[in-house]
């Protein structure tokens, strides 16, 4: 029996067996508004001052939630198992690392005074 073959009790995944995550046309309609009303809402928050770091927070939290709806619809993150996960939120959280050390660091930083 060659490694192509296998019997009726075999409980092999084939991974090439199925279509994959088929979704109905709708839903992708959906997402591309929701896509596209965000990125008028980031034009938005472009051109409002809120007042000190109010806007790259206010714009961040928009592109964390189109990056959410790309990730989780177009990357199929959504059907994914648990162990997928893991290996989706290892980069998040190792960025928020990064960034949480930059802003840890920040305060103790001297700017040294123009001459």
């Amino acid at each position: 029996m060659s490694h192509h073959e296998h019997g009726p009790d075999c409980t092999h995944d084939h991974h090439g067996d199925h279509m994959g995550h088929i979704m109905p046309g709708h839903i992708y309609r959906n997402i591309l508004i929701a896509l596209l009303f965000l990125t008028v809402v980031t034009v938005g928050v472009a051109q409002i001052h809120f007042g000190g770091v109010w806007n790259i927070i206010v714009a961040m939290f928009v592109a964390s939630i189109k990056a959410g709806l790309v990730a989780m619809y177009f990357m199929h993150l959504k059907f994914e198992d648990k162990f997928t996960w893991i290996y989706a939120f290892i980069p998040l959280f190792l960025l928020f690392l990064l960034i949480g050390g930059v802003f840890i660091d920040n305060p103790f930083r001297i700017i040294p005074s123009p001459q």
